[in-house]
Formats: C-alpha cells, sequence, structure tokens
C-alpha cells in the first residue's frame, strides 16, 4: 500500500494529529509524522510525539517508530507502523516531495508550511489563511463548526479559553507557578482531588506546589523532568471520574478532525488515480 498510495507528511505528532495521522494510517495512506526535539504533549498516553523520547509509542494499536533519516521511512511503513523524524524546520518535505502535507502542529500561528510544498496542504486550526498559506484549513474550535472544511479564509481566533468539559472550562487546565523544571507526582489517570498537589517546579528558589483547581481524572500531564516558563499548561484534570478510559483513547476532537482531514486525502487520491 506504501508504495501505491501517495506519501503524506503530517506536520506535529501531538494528541490531535496523532488522531489524523491514525485515521489516514488506518485507511491504507503511507504516513511520515514530523516532530520537534522535545515535544510538550500533554496528552502522552495518546501522543505518537512521545516516540521522539521513548524510540516507540503505541496508540489504539498502531505504533511510531522514531527514524534518524528520511530515507529509513520506507521500511518503517513496510511493517505497518508510522515513521516518525525529528524536524521541526520541515526541511524533508522538500527531499521527499510528498502528494500530501498536512501542518497539525497546533501552534496557533505558521511556522513555515506553504502552498507549494505539495500539491495538497492542510492546515489545522488558526493561524492559516486557506487558499493563500495552503488549499484548506480546518477548524478546531469545539462547537458547531468543529472539523468544518474551510476552502477560503480563516479558523476562528484563537480564544485562550479552553473548551468546557462537564462543565468546567479554564479551571481545568493547570499552568505553571514559576519557571523550573516540572517533577511529576500524580500521572496520568489518577484520580486526583481539588487543591490536590500533582507535582512541583523545582527552581532556584526552591520548589513550587502544582495544584489541582477540581477534582477528576488527569487527563493529561506533561513529562516528568520537562524545562518550563511561568504559566506554561503543564496539566488537565477531567471532571468526569467515569471517564477514565478517555485519558487512553483519541478524543472526540482529534476524531472529527481527523474525518474532515481523510474527507480531503480520499478526495484528492481519488482526483490522481
Amino acid at each position: 500500500m506504501a508504495g501505491q498510495a501517495p506519501l503524506i507528511i503530517v506536520r506535529g505528532a501531538g494528541d490531535i494529529s496523532t488522531g489524523t495521522i491514525h485515521r489516514l494510517t488506518r485507511a491504507g495512506f503511507p504516513v511520515l509524522a514530523l516532530e520537534t526535539d522535545r515535544p510538550s504533549a500533554i496528552r502522552r498516553k495518546v501522543a505518537f510525539s512521545e516516540a521522539v523520547y521513548d524510540g516507540t509509542a503505541t496508540v489504539e494499536g498502531l505504533t511510531a517508530v522514531r527514524i534518524a533519516d528520511a530515507g529509513d521511512a520506507g521500511a518503517i511503513l513496510a511493517q505497518g507502523a508510522v515513521p516518525l523524524l525529528v524536524d521541526p524546520a520541515g526541511a524533508s518535505i522538500r527531499r521527499l516531495a510528498p502528494a500530501v502535507v498536512v501542518d497539525a502542529i497546533l501552534a496557533k500561528r505558521n511556522l513555515g508550511t506553504a502552498m507549494d510544498m505539495a500539491r495538497l496542504t492542510i492546515a489545522l486550526g488558526p493561524g492559516f489563511e486557506a487558499g493563500r498559506d495552503v488549499h484548506y484549513v480546518i477548524e478546531t474550535m469545539r462547537g458547531h463548526d468543529l472539523g468544518r472544511i474551510i476552502a477560503a479564509g480563516r479558523a476562528a481566533p484563537n480564544t485562550g479559553v479552553p473548551g468546557i468539559i462537564g462543565g468546567h472550562g479554564a479551571d481545568r487546565v493547570i499552568h505553571a507557578p514559576c519557571a523550573g523544571t516540572f517533577r511529576m507526582r500524580r500521572d496520568i489517570g489518577s484520580t486526583v482531588d481539588a487543591g490536590e498537589i500533582i507535582g512541583t517546579v523545582e527552581s532556584g528558589d526552591g520548589e513550587a506546589p502544582v495544584r489541582t483547581a477540581i477534582a477528576g481524572i488527569l487527563r493529561g500531564v506533561i513529562r516528568d523532568g520537562y524545562p518550563v516558563a511561568r504559566g506554561f499548561k503543564l496539566a488537565d484534570v477531567d471532571p468526569r471520574l467515569e471517564e477514565r478510559k478517555n485519558c487512553f483513547t483519541i478524543s472526540d476532537k482529534a476524531r472529527c478532525i481527523a474525518g474532515s482531514v481523510l474527507e480531503l486525502v480520499s478526495g484528492f487520491a481519488a482526483a490522481s488515480r
């Protein structure tokens, strides 16, 4: 299949991007994922970006494997896995000339993706204009338009306010109280109380506790030992205690966005035959 279907390069391999990579791969498309050398995914259990640190990362039965060179991608694809290359600048894109490029970095700004990188270019979320920066933009904001395919214009601007889950929004997200090194005490899937210490940030002034604001399940926590700036996102609490399994599966949001990407890629592939 890898030799028949058009190569797709996906920039970014966090949890939302992983949903897209997973869907495209299961649909039979060969996908190469590109990442930075220090990914900061919170939902680590469902992020292929963890392969940067651990060599491999498996999400819902599909494994991503870190490779040292773009030339190694074919061997990994032949195994039915996803090759992942540390290439934040996307230098390998010009070399490999993929048919499709998907910018799933979700940086809320364009970090270098251009329409001429491939015959089909897609960007997830704000920071891009469809028809100028890329061919299509996919809406990533929760609500009625989530997953909408935009052929002209932009996605909704970033509000900086997390989506509401179980009646909670901003209070479910935990940020670093100061700059330093995060030390984890509670991992993903743990049940926590409001005000509980889930870790600390070590700095020259000592250890600052990192506390929850609400009770629930730790749906995401950044890696132990990660260097953070003040205000950096560290963790995410899901108030729905009965939904612990959600910590280990691709989210509804990621699946919705992935479906829109697959729609565009499938149409493109059919038209290219």
